[in-house]
């Protein structure tokens, strides 16, 4: 029988209190992962390692390589493909660095886990903003146009483009009962997105586009 000692009611404790740091940022920008999830993570994390050593194993970092394994698949099931964009990688990230951080108290080191949620959070909180500020300079987006064959073409709708001052690459190109549909990788500022888009819906030539 396995007691538990004062040292692994202070190592889950840190976890909480670290998972649930981590946790209310995610919570208060809405994520899929929030307060509950990164707390059960951390501590979780922490858990697996206490017992990675109480187990007696010749090799106690199996436990840890499949906390990692395990990891990966919640973290893959908040990451969703929205048309052409996709969402969910930071707070995949974040559980992620959260099993790390419950691994470390685990293993004793209080201060690389402090440190490394205090550094994960100004990555959260601060760099958010510098992302922001940056988008409205520059950003890359995936557009999905398609139109009718005889209604347009595609040297027209990049002449077109050219005239907003968007830089564009043409990924791929597919027609299916007379409809031409383009994909393209587009790098642009808020403001010829915003004149691209107008162009768009107001084509009559344009059936759809998809960002």
């Amino acid at each position: 029988m396995m007691d538990i000692t004062y040292t692994d009611i202070i190592k889950i404790g840190v976890a909480f209190l670290l998972g649930a740091l981590l946790g209310l940022e995610r919570e208060y920008r809405s994520k899929p992962a929030g307060f509950r999830t990164l707390i059960m993570i951390t501590v979780g994390a922490t858990v697996f390692t206490i017992l990675s050593y109480r187990i007696g194993s010749a090799t106690p970092d199996r436990i840890a390589a499949n906390i990692i394994t395990g990891i990966g698949f919640i973290g893959a099931g908040v990451i969703f493909k929205e048309g052409m964009k996709v969402s969910g990688m930071t707070t995949a990230s974040t559980i992620w660095i959260a099993a790390a951080i419950g691994m470390s108290v685990g293993y004793g080191a209080y201060y690389l886990a402090a440190g490394v949620t205090v550094l994960v959070l100004i990555i959260l909180m601060l760099l958010a903003r510098l992302e922001k500020y940056y988008d409205t300079f520059h950003q890359v987006k995936f557009y999905r146009i398609s139109f009718g064959a005889g209604d347009y073409s595609i040297e027209e709708l990049e002449k077109n483009m050219q005239k907003t001052g968007i830089g564009f690459k043409k990924n791929s190109v597919q027609k299916s009962n007379n409809e031409v549909i383009v994909f393209y990788r587009m790098g642009a500022n808020q403001k010829e997105y915003a004149l691209l888009d107008t162009y768009l819906m107001e084509t009559p030539g344009i059936k759809s586009f998809e960002v």
